[in-house]
């Protein structure tokens, strides 16, 4: 299988896991108005095709006793438990973040929900494999998470006139930040000691463990939705055009590429798993890079709003940058 043999190529593996994070969402944008309890099952789709293709081929190169195949039928069952576990907690918290953006706007969602799961993340991960400086570590957190606050007020200034019950998408992003925070931890977890899983094969295992709870989880919230929205049937799945069900997947896929490049980054004794988590969480800034930039979401925003942007990138890149030289230094 192939790992980073470098600081520098391990750097280059949590810079893709950011932004694919970061990314994929922009091809809901492209699926119209399609419900996510809808393209969400193309998703999963995507991310368990595209889980299997990475492990018949960067996690089969050189063969070996750690590669794909081998590894799966090696590994020891306790491993198989924490990643499909870690799979499982994903996809509740990820329609978990849907709800409560939807509810409650990204301005409480965010915050709320990505920082509370960084914060979690982090410290759970690097309670189980401490690496690195834990000084530069959770200070560079610190800034990420100033970040993401930052990003929500200049939501919230450009969304002033909204009025949003906020209640219940704050109890849902509270719940989504303490289960994102716990996944990650579990695939470290299931990657321990010389009979776990490897990081293509513990992301293969992680995706049917997201496929395993999305069939009941998701199929429940088509029914009944958490928002106000009304309930959606497989009729309107199957009636989705070709184009609209290949956005989907894609965006799976691109999903499932952050998530082997950071359990890579987390699998390797270059890294870790605390940092390779909290560079991950830089997705939010690549998701609002997009909206900026690309999608033009701050075009006729307040000029508070807009002076806001500056600085939130500014935290972010401080923080990614300290973030990325902890594991260079000794604990």
């Amino acid at each position: 299988m192939y790992q980073p043999n470098t600081y520098l190529v391990a750097l280059i593996f949590m810079a893709i896991s950011m932004l694919s994070w970061g990314s994929w969402a922009n091809t809901l944008k492209m699926t119209g108005n399609w419900p996510f309890s809808l393209a969400y099952w193309d998703y999963v789709i995507g991310v368990v095709a595209a889980s299997l293709i990475y492990g018949l081929t960067l996690g089969s190169l050189d063969g070996g006793s750690d590669s794909f195949i081998r590894n799966l039928a090696g590994a020891r069952s306790e491993a198989f438990i924490l990643a499909l576990a870690g799979g499982a907690v994903f996809n509740v918290a990820n329609l978990l973040l849907v709800a409560a953006i939807e509810i409650a706007g990204l301005a409480v969602a965010f915050p709320v929900g990505i920082g509370l799961a960084l914060v979690v993340g982090v410290v759970l991960s690097f309670a189980i494999q401490p690496q690195g400086s834990p000084l530069l570590l959770f200070g560079g957190v610190a800034l990420v998470v100033a970040a993401i606050v930052v990003d929500a007020i200049a939501y919230r200034l450009r969304d002033a006139g909204s009025r949003r019950p906020i209640g219940k998408g704050l109890r849902l992003a509270l719940l989504c930040g303490v289960l994102m925070g716990s996944f990650f931890p579990l695939v470290a977890r299931a990657g321990g000691g010389s009979d776990g899983l490897g990081p293509y094969a513990v992301t293969f295992v992680f995706s049917l463990g997201v496929a395993l709870c999305a069939l009941p989880v998701n199929g429940l919230l088509m029914r009944r939705p958490l928002t106000d929205t009304a309930p959606v049937s497989w009729a309107e799945y199957r009636a989705a055009g070709l184009a609209t069900h290949g956005w989907a997947v894609l965006g799976g896929m691109i999903w499932c590429t952050g998530a082997v490049a950071s359990f890579v980054g987390a699998h390797s004794a270059l890294v870790g798993p605390a940092t390779s988590y909290a560079m991950g969480q830089g997705a939010t800034m690549v998701s609002a890079a997009w909206g900026v930039f690309v999608w033009g979401e701050f075009a006729t925003a307040p000029p508070l709003s807009r002076l806001l942007l500056l600085p939130m990138f500014l935290l972010f890149i401080a923080g990614l940058l300290i973030i990325s030289v902890a594991p260079l230094y000794g604990n």
